[in-house]
């Protein structure tokens, strides 16, 4: 028998969560970048709006990796204590 298919892999949580963080870090600020780049050359406001869509993702990333940080945290707890 083939005993690998049945076994879990063992680094698969580790990619999902590093995955998970890394679009929270992203998405919001690629998005920032562009949106703002785009905003200022139609208003003439350079680089006004770019700076502050730029510090309104961080802040969004921030907020997000530390709601999503803490609701894996609970998940480990919940799983140790399902263990004893």
């Amino acid at each position: 028998m083939n005993n690998k298919k049945n076994k879990p892999l063992w680094w698969k949580p580790g990619v999902i969560l590093f995955t998970k963080v890394s679009i929270y870090i992203a998405i919001p600020i690629i998005v920032a970048l562009y949106v703002g780049k785009f905003l200022d050359n139609k208003y003439n406001t350079a680089p006004w709006i770019f700076l502050v869509l730029t510090f309104i993702s961080f802040i969004i990333s921030i907020v997000s990796i530390w709601r999503f940080i803490s609701k894996y945290i609970d998940e480990l707890k919940e799983k140790g204590n399902n263990k004893k």
